[in-house]
């Protein structure tokens, strides 16, 4: 029986482990590497899982999903190192830790795959990014994809394009997150009650994004679909044009490839 151990329990690796279990994988197929007994307390009552130390998951597990901080990471893979062997796999959702970092602290021949995952993973709306790196093939990279297919949807991406996927996927949900906020906020000032003005904003992200999904119509046509001329939209857009709003978000997104690329030489 393939085994797959994940080793960090807080909320992206549990998001994970019960994507796993609603995908219909079985709970004696997965580990869990949780040090802190009343969590691990919480995962076996809640999944049925086994949860053992570390060392027990890295050594038991065919594939093994890393999701612990960037920082901790170094500390994970000392720890684990002595037990992997080759031909494993390793399945890295750390931002910023490149495969190359990953390989250089375990045996030569540990399969490495990096990850880049976001939180609406958390209602199996997730995107994922994944990377191979230098011992890894085909049949590696089709493992991870099933395994973060579990929350979402998943894409190849060659590495060096994995700081640009930060900005954008990683963590754009954060952006759209403030958009709404600033919305809801624009609503209230407008002269609408707070849960009136909540549910309009989030519906019409929804919907809007929906469309986009569905339709497959680029943006563009879609906001001039919304956009009659001398309108109320033509107004707001002014303004957020007039505002640099478009510059804004570019130079957001660069700040967050610029910290990712820290990330990874830290």
């Amino acid at each position: 029986m393939s085994q797959t151990a994940i080793i960090g329990a807080g909320v992206m690796g549990e998001t994970l482990l019960s994507g796993l279990i609603r995908a219909g994988r079985p709970a004696a197929e997965l580990l869990v590497g949780e040090k802190r007994p009343e969590r691990a307390a919480e995962l076996i009552d809640r999944y049925g899982v086994r949860v053992v130390d570390n060392l027990e998951a890295a050594r038991a597990a065919d594939t093994v999903a890393l999701v612990v901080k960037p920082q901790d990471m170094g500390a994970v893979l000392a720890e684990i190192a002595g037990v992997l062997r080759p031909g494993q796999l390793l399945v890295s959702l750390a931002a910023g830790i490149t495969t190359a970092f990953i390989e250089e602290h375990v045996p030569t021949g540990v399969a490495v795959v990096r990850v880049m995952p976001n939180t609406p993973a958390l209602v199996d709306a997730g995107m994922a990014a994944i990377s191979p790196g230098s011992h890894c093939d085909d049949e590696h990279l089709d493992v991870a994809e099933s395994l973060l297919s579990a929350t979402g949807k998943v894409l190849r991406v060659p590495e060096h394009q994995m700081d640009a996927v930060t900005a954008i996927s990683g963590s754009g949900p954060a952006y759209v997150f403030y958009v709404v906020e600033s919305m809801i906020e624009a609503g209230v000032h407008l002269g609408l009650p707070r849960a009136i003005s909540t549910e309009l904003v989030v519906q019409t992200l929804v919907g809007s994004g929906k469309m986009l999904a569905e339709t497959g119509t680029h943006p563009t046509v879609l906001r001039e679909q919304v956009t009659s001329p001398a309108g109320t939209t033509a107004a707001a857009l002014r303004e957020l044009e007039v505002h640099s709003v478009r510059a804004a978000f570019l130079a957001a997104m660069e700040a967050a490839r610029d910290r990712s690329q820290e990330l990874a030489g830290s």
